[in-house]
């Protein structure tokens, strides 16, 4: 398992909070269903709770619960791939158990159906297990490296939760439509709902679902849901949630006998060249990206084309196997999709169409790729604009 993992689940955790204070929304309708559980709140002030919850004492208060994720796209049947891969959390239901007493002290631990990986920092200790490999990992932090307590911050800003939240909520009100729901329930606790829904027909996305929580105002869930379905699309939130400082005892780990015991620095953890690699790759498509439309059917456009696709899945000399939630994965996930692609052509050219239930794909002849949470009429129109 690779230290990326436990970034992608540090989503439900820290960057859903985000989510809270990212999301742009109009008109507020309080809908109630019957007596309401909680004290009626507009979206403004709920956006404002859950920054201020997140933001006041140095982040996110002492909580410990289970985390699931379920992903129903639509998507061909995948190849197989190892349960650390990238690609296991594009479908099917995956969990984490999390234990957060501060930004120095948590544990993630991500169970298998035979194994666990264990993450866990307590102060300037940690430690990284894998029971598959029956590897025990202490991790240290070499001095003078500037990693010690090096942890992200917001950038500096005047505004208060509420100017933020007001501000957010003006700028999309155009596109979306929000209403509040203070009768639901998320792990056992009575939660707000933040129901967004496009105003344009032509997105894929039926409504998003915030679910904060109407105690703490940390968010609990976040829903996607898809036109034409019943269930969510795509759905990350705490099963079971309490929010109550961690035992100590969570955050302390003994190898287990005939463990083999490593040591690392936490510069070793990451490939430093690769990530040098990658963001100087995102930083050329950024300078390449460009939107067609706005709000939920904008359209980014890019220069590709298929062999590029599967050229990174299988980069030269790496060794890499499929299913190692290596690139080859990419590779892998790559042919096959595009074996599912459908033909399509108009007076913008031809191309190859991919639909899932909440994306839409277009690979044009002429070597672009538009992608966009759209139905294939608003990405074709996308298609005929140079």
């Amino acid at each position: 398992m690779r230290r990326g993992t436990f970034v992608r689940w540090g989503v439900p955790i820290a960057a859903a909070a985000l989510i809270g204070g990212a999301i742009g929304a109009g008109p507020v309708i309080a809908a109630v269903s019957g007596e309401p559980v909680l004290p009626e709140r507009s979206a403004q002030q709920l956006l404002a709770d859950a920054v201020a919850a997140t933001s006041k004492g140095g982040g996110l208060p002492p909580m410990s619960g289970t985390v699931q994720q379920t992903a129903s796209l639509g998507l061909p049947s995948l190849p197989q791939t190892g349960g650390e891969s990238p690609l296991s959390l594009l479908s099917g239901s995956h969990e984490i158990k999390v234990w957060y007493g501060g930004a120095d002290r948590f544990r993630v631990a991500m169970p298998t159906q035979l194994n666990e990986t264990n993450l866990i920092v307590n102060g300037d200790q940690g430690w990284y297990w894998q029971s598959a490999t029956n590897t025990a990992t202490r991790l240290t932090v070499k001095p003078g490296t500037g990693q010690e307590h090096k942890l992200p911050s917001p950038p500096p800003t005047q505004l208060t939760p509420a100017q933020v939240a007001e501000q957010v909520l003006a700028k999309a009100d155009e596109h979306t439509a929000v209403r509040v729901i203070n009768t639901a329930e998320v792990a056992g606790r009575p939660v707000y709902q933040l129901v967004l829904a496009p105003k344009d027909e032509g997105s894929l996305v039926q409504e998003v679902r915030l679910a904060l929580d109407g105690e703490t105002y940390v968010p609990l869930q976040v829903q996607v849901y898809a036109k034409g379905s019943a269930e969510p699309a795509f759905q990350v939130g705490f099963t079971q949630v309490t929010f109550t400082p961690p035992a100590p005892e969570n955050f302390v780990f003994t190898p287990p006998a005939g463990a083999k015991v490593e040591e690392k620095d936490l510069s070793e953890l990451g490939d430093a060249k690769r990530a040098e690699q990658h963001a100087e790759q995102a930083e050329k498509v950024a300078g390449q990206l460009k939107v067609v439309g706005d709000g939920w059917t904008s359209v980014a456009v890019l220069p590709f084309k298929p062999e590029d696709l599967t050229a990174a899945g299988r980069p030269a000399g790496d060794g890499a196997a499929p299913g190692d939630g290596s690139q080859a994965d990419v590779g892998a996930l790559a042919d096959t999709v595009l074996k599912s692609a459908t033909p399509v052509s108009g007076t913008w050219g031809s191309g190859r169409l991919i639909r899932t239930k909440l994306v839409t794909v277009l690979l044009t002849d002429d070597g672009r790729l538009l992608v966009g949470a759209v139905t294939p009429e608003e990405i074709t129109q996308a298609a005929g604009i140079r």
